[in-house]
């Protein structure tokens, strides 16, 4: 799967901030990880809005984004079968197991930020794992192809955890 990153840093001129930090993070001693998710709407616009300031991702098994992405990692903003759209900065993230943490407390805690209704809550009533990532500095970017065909709804591009600095 390819993400051009060239015609990426082309999209974020503008943005001041992105335009720094994703240059410094596509170097290659880089250890910001870069991360692709898929939104559907309403969601990608809130975010990229800035309405929404909490991405939560729920699942039954240990995958992706969990324990995989960090703080201060990028996240490509791609719409549901459609182009990358936005980005945004993980600016802090937590990982539950829903064993041990009743989703109750995490809607408490951060139901807010979520901005998610009753049938999102209801549908991951069955979830034992759940990723939480504030989000900070979003962005609407020119659309930016990707050639992601599979139905995963998040992918590490590069993970921080992958990275190494041999001397």
């Amino acid at each position: 799967m390819a993400i051009e990153y060239d015609t990426l840093l082309e999209q974020v001129e503008g943005h001041d901030f992105w335009l720094s930090y994703l240059s410094d993070a596509l170097q290659a001693t880089s250890g910001v990880g870069i991360h692709l998710a898929i939104f559907a709407e309403p969601f990608l616009s809130m975010i990229l809005s800035g309405e929404k300031t909490i991405e939560s991702r729920f699942s039954r098994n240990r995958c992706a984004p969990y324990r995989e992405i960090s703080d201060g990692d990028i996240i490509l903003a791609k719409a549901v079968a459609g182009p990358v759209l936005g980005i945004a900065l993980a600016r802090r993230v937590w990982y539950y197991d829903l064993g041990t943490e009743p989703i109750g407390r995490i809607r408490d805690r951060f139901g807010a930020g979520i901005r998610a209704d009753e049938e999102f809550w209801s549908s991951r009533s069955d979830a034992l794992y759940a990723t939480l990532i504030e989000l900070d500095t979003p962005a609407a970017i020119a659309p930016v192809n990707s050639s992601k065909r599979d139905r995963r709804g998040w992918v590490a591009l590069r993970s921080r955890q992958l990275s190494f600095d041999f001397l």
